[in-house]
């Protein structure tokens, strides 16, 4: 086995501590990012923060094999914008000469299922269009509507979209780097653990990710494998896909009309 050198962004805690202590159980390099708890301490909902992480990342590390970026919100505030969305596309953005250096480099990305519901489109246009200044003034419009909930769900539909666009282009497939989203349905970590707990949070969660083959929440060790598959180095055709780790929740959602 040839050792590599991953960053895992949100390292200390859920799916992102879950993949890091896998990887290290494999005996590969682990630069774990987060606000708190991992190697490098970095606010990723800021522009200064994200900055930051690529400065210290690029002094640990001449090459990155692998970023998996799994730190997020679930927050019905502007702020799950800024880390959802924005603090995924800029840190990748900066780590792309240290991507291009590394060996068989792969990225992955942790979406949600929540890419699927309908939400703002404004919101996903505006992160799209990588203007946070106006997503951040949407996302506060929304809130003051009464519609905030919607925020978390536009994160995550404009990452999909953007792992959709950008996995093709010269920048990334023409340097041989396979990048690819996970989208779990629901995974009991602390970002949900006290929804699920309540009856009332399990039912809307059920009725909003119904998941007929688990009929439950997922293992994160499902999510860890899925992430493992597109982050190996005999991953060498698969790129720009969401794989959906979600108990049958997507085909449910979306039927037959998508595939």
């Amino acid at each position: 086995m040839t050792e590599r050198t991953c960053v895992v962004t949100g390292a200390a805690s859920g799916i992102g501590a879950a993949v890091a202590e896998s990887f290290r159980a494999s005996g590969h390099t682990v630069i774990g990012v987060d606000v708190a708890g991992g190697d490098v301490h970095a606010d990723l909902s800021r522009p200064d923060g994200r900055r930051f992480a690529v400065e210290q990342l690029t002094r640990r590390a001449a090459a990155v094999d692998v970023v998996v970026a799994c730190a997020g919100l679930a927050r019905p505030e502007p702020v799950t914008l800024s880390v959802n969305y924005f603090g995924v596309v800029d840190l990748l953005a900066g780590l792309l000469p240290l991507l291009r250096r590394g060996r068989s480099p792969r990225v992955v990305v942790v979406s949600s299922v929540a890419a699927v519901h309908r939400t703002l489109d404004s919101l996903v246009q505006a992160c799209l269009d990588h203007d946070e200044e106006a997503a951040l003034d949407l996302g506060r419009r929304a809130v003051e509507a009464g519609k905030g909930i919607g925020i978390y769900a536009a994160s995550k539909q404009a990452l999909a979209r953007w792992v959709r666009r950008t996995a093709s282009t010269e920048a990334w497939a023409g340097h041989g780097i396979a990048l690819n989203a996970v989208g779990p349905g629901v995974v009991l970590t602390p970002m949900i653990a006290a929804e699920w707990a309540s009856p009332a949070g399990r039912e809307a969660l059920s009725r909003q990710v119904p998941m007929p083959l688990t009929r439950g929440p997922i293992d994160v060790g499902q999510i860890v494998r899925t992430v493992r598959f597109l982050a190996d180095p005999d991953n060498t055709a698969v790129t720009g896909q969401t794989v959906y780790v979600d108990g049958g929740a997507d085909a449910q959602l979306r039927g037959d009309r998508q595939w």
